[in-house]
């Protein structure tokens, strides 16, 4: 199996990770600590697909080879890309909403539960706050994406089996 493919394989894994632990795990624990995970396993999911994307790209000499580090590849993304495949401009965005969250929260001196939500504070108490809508829209986002990228990946699949 080539490397695109299994970071697709990753990605949908880790979608589905997310989705079940945001649709079925959260209603029934209501623990707004839960959202971090699930905002995790969202990210990984779209990098393991920007990569699988990229490598594809790779494989077929249309990019040079790239550094295995998230800035390199999110860049390289962002120009060889999303014209030429003809994906939307917002993915790159959420990408790195996702990231600053997760960023945010790891440097946090301080996160609080509040009405269901998870209130992470910066240094000088600005908030951040992490919802289940807010990760729910993400989530759908994230699976229009990848669905995306997948049929991307895989129409000339059939070379490698």
């Amino acid at each position: 199996m080539e490397k695109f493919q299994e970071l697709r394989d990753a990605a949908n894994k880790k979608l589905q990770l997310a989705d079940h632990m945001l649709t079925m795990t959260y209603p029934i624990v209501k623990d707004p600590k839960l959202l971090l995970s699930v905002i995790e396993n969202l990210f990984l999911a779209f990098t393991y697909s920007m990569s699988s994307l990229l490598y594809y790209e790779m494989l077929f000499k249309r990019i040079p080879p790239f550094p295995d580090n998230f800035a390199s590849k999110f860049e390289l993304f962002k120009d060889k890309c999303l014209k030429k495949h003809n994906i939307d401009n917002e993915y790159p965005k959420i990408i790195r909403e996702i990231k600053e969250i997760i960023i945010s929260h790891k440097k946090s001196p301080m996160e609080f539960s509040r009405n269901d939500s998870l209130i992470i504070c910066n240094e000088n108490y600005r908030m951040k706050t992490l919802s289940a809508n807010m990760i729910h829209d993400y989530m759908q986002k994230a699976k229009l994406f990848i669905k995306n990228v997948s049929t991307i990946v895989s129409e000339d699949e059939y070379i490698f089996r």
